[in-house]
């Protein structure tokens, strides 16, 4: 069983609490015997998704597989091409340098819906938002990415993992993915189990 979930902002990716203050996975009705693949942050929001077949974690999520997930940030002020440049040559984040990734700004910018608790807005800073490509997850990677560049994370919602992006699975949703849906996941051979 592969699920798609649109796990929201201050949800944390397991199902037991863990001391903060925020919901866990418990809250959403998911299935029994699922468990998270990979991780975002309570602070990220987007597509996670979660499975009862543990092969699954390497083939998704180790970066020798370059399975690529694709998220947008909305960031402080309007990054320079050359600054998103540096983060597709790899840059050192906590004494590692990243992989190479794909990015740009969002042309035109998206739009989406607020979220609550809304984001620090400052009127002299403007914001944009930038899509990010990239074939490793470590933690909070791409605020470190965006933070090294000058340009701090304001939002964060992974949207695509794969070729399934999160389209209109509702924030809080979860839905089954068929056979055509993990093939957009996995690629060639997804719909194996």
């Amino acid at each position: 069983m592969l699920i798609a979930f649109h796990k929201p902002y201050g949800v944390i990716s397991q199902f037991t609490p863990d001391g903060s203050p925020n919901r866990t996975l418990a809250e959403f009705g998911l299935p029994k015997g699922v468990y998270p693949i990979g991780r975002l942050d309570a602070d990220s929001e987007g597509l996670l998704l979660l499975s009862d077949e543990a092969e699954l974690n390497e083939r998704l999520l180790h970066p020798r597989q370059a399975h690529g997930r694709i998220y947008w940030a909305q960031v402080e002020n309007i990054p320079a091409l050359a600054s998103l440049r540096q983060m597709e040559q790899g840059i050192m984040v906590q004494n590692r340098k990243t992989l190479p990734c794909h990015a740009w700004l969002l042309e035109p910018q998206p739009e989406m819906a607020p979220r609550v608790p809304s984001i620090r807005e400052r009127k002299s800073i403007p914001t944009a938002w930038i899509g990010l490509e990239l074939v490793e997850g470590k933690n909070r990677q791409v605020r470190r990415m965006t933070a090294t560049i000058g340009h701090p994370t304001l939002r964060l919602v992974r949207v695509r993992i794969g070729n399934f992006e999160l389209g209109g699975l509702a924030m809080g949703q979860w839905k089954e993915l068929g056979a055509g849906e993990r093939e957009l996941v996995l690629g060639k051979g997804g719909t194996e189990k």
